[in-house]
């Protein structure tokens, strides 16, 4: 399978026979690259020269082997702008491949996703060259698996003043992802011999399913109007995982009394507490509630991501950890993936020294302060919707009045129109006969697309029957 370089500045492969008459065997090799799909239409072939000198043929050989494929269809030649791969018929566009992520929804309202158009790109930009300008070169080699050592000292500053978090830098283990986060504790639980946690209900669906691969029951922990319900936890659970700041999906806070009788059962039992801040930094009427870790530093493993304040692609998270469970998470961490991508951490970590990051998530909290108030004025134009929760996060809980419509029909009729949000029903330990809701989210659209994105919703709303 010979390698050859062209003027193009492309990278081919071909399969050419070395039984073959020599130009029988590259028109073959062509043939076969370009009815496979590895050379798709449109592909600018190397010149003649090129190619003739790269398989150490002479050029009247493979002027005659691309002579011969144009006649035949599959090359297109023109004047000027060279030999190329001809659309030959029947064939699908290249760009459309099974198993791809399908489009955006035109009205995007999902919860828990931020504008990714209000990405600070300039800032971003600026710390990428701080970083790279006169950079060591050992920031190109491979990573330390508990994470660049620069964004842990920054995120120990960043969480301790803004979200009361007690931690060093040697505490914390930098992940891919809250997801991974997720997956690293479960799998330290369980090698240390959990066989039970305790799991919000309703909660993350998708958190639930990370703990159960990893062989542990998720018992339901009950959720009211001022968060979980810590009285039901048992000594069967040998920890409890919860969004203290801003429950999801209710949208409340575990009140201060709960707090306190958490961080006794954990102190007498020996169980961990796995705290997601989840949207901790997005509160709207008031200061942000400070992280629970704070209160019981010791039994508490504090997990944080940029998903919601900067972006999803970004795939950095982190953990804050006891230092008694440390090793054994950068052990899991090696084994899970090695390490998290270097540079995008250095990034990050010169936006938080710099405060950039700071002023983004100000900015952020005060566009969607005015989108949360836009969706609660809209939501009572209807009546029989009740907006639950406090003013923070990225999305309102929306509970159905008795008489109709139900859940999955709202949902039904958004999907053939284009409006993309969440039910309440799928994020309960057990969906049947689970009370009904909607999720609708308000921090994905651009400033552009959220009026029309409403406008699409309560259109909807409004002409449900009742």
């Amino acid at each position: 399978m010979p390698l050859f370089w062209s003027s193009s500045g492309r990278d081919l492969h071909l399969d050419v026979d070395p039984t073959s008459a020599r130009r029988a065997g590259l028109e073959s090799a062509l043939r076969a690259a370009i009815g496979e799909g590895r050379l798709p239409a449109g592909t600018l072939l190397p010149s003649t020269r090129a190619l003739a000198q790269e398989l150490g043929l002479s050029r009247g050989t493979v002027t005659a082997a691309y002579n011969q494929l144009v006649e035949e269809g599959f090359l297109a030649t023109r004047p000027g702008s060279g030999t190329r791969v001809a659309a030959l018929p029947g064939r699908a566009p290249v760009s459309v491949r099974p198993g791809s992520p399908p489009p955006p929804p035109p009205h995007d309202l999902r919860p828990g996703l931020p504008d990714v158009s209000a990405f600070p790109v300039r800032a971003w930009l600026a710390s990428t060259r701080r970083v790279l300008t006169g950079a060591r070169p050992e920031i190109f080699g491979a990573g330390d698996p508990q994470g660049r050592m620069e964004l842990r000292h920054a995120l120990a500053g960043y969480l301790a003043r803004a979200r009361g978090v007690t931690a060093t830098a040697d505490q914390i283990v930098i992940t891919s992802g809250s997801y991974q986060s997720m997956s690293l504790i479960a799998g330290v639980l369980a090698a240390r011999g959990a066989t039970a946690v305790a799991m919000e209900d309703p909660g993350h669906n998708g958190f639930r399913q990370v703990v159960q691969r990893a062989g542990i029951t998720a018992l339901p922990l009950p959720v009211d109007s001022h968060g979980a319900r810590v009285e039901f936890l048992t000594h069967d659970a040998g920890a409890a995982f919860l969004t203290p700041a801003h429950h999801y999906p209710t949208g409340v806070p575990l009140h201060p009394s709960r707090r306190q009788a958490l961080c006794g059962w954990a102190r007498s039992t020996g169980g961990m507490i796995v705290e997601d801040d989840y949207d901790g930094e997005f509160r709207y009427d008031r200061q942000p509630v400070g992280a629970l870790q704070g209160l019981a530093p010791d039994h508490v493993v504090y997990c944080g991501t940029a998903s919601k304040t900067l972006a999803p692609a970004l795939r950095l998270a982190w953990m804050v950890l006891p230092p008694h469970l440390v090793e054994e998470a950068v052990r899991a961490k090696h084994e899970a993936d090695q390490y998290t991508e270097t540079l995008h951490q250095l990034v990050l970590a010169d936006l938080l020294t710099t405060y950039a990051y700071d002023r983004h998530v100000r900015a952020a909290r005060a566009r969607y302060r005015r989108r949360h108030r836009l969706l609660l004025d809209r939501i009572a134009t209807v009546p029989g919707l009740t907006a639950r929760g406090v003013p923070a996060g990225l999305q309102i809980l929306v509970t159905l009045p008795d008489t109709g419509p139900a859940e999955h029909e709202i949902l039904d009729r958004c999907a053939r129109h284009g409006v993309a949000i969440r039910g309440l029903t799928e994020l309960h330990h057990d969906p049947a006969d689970s009370p009904q809701g909607l999720l609708i989210g308000f921090a994905a659209p651009s400033d552009r697309a959220y009026p029309a994105a409403l406008h699409a919703l309560f259109a909807i709303l409004k002409s449900a029957p009742a």
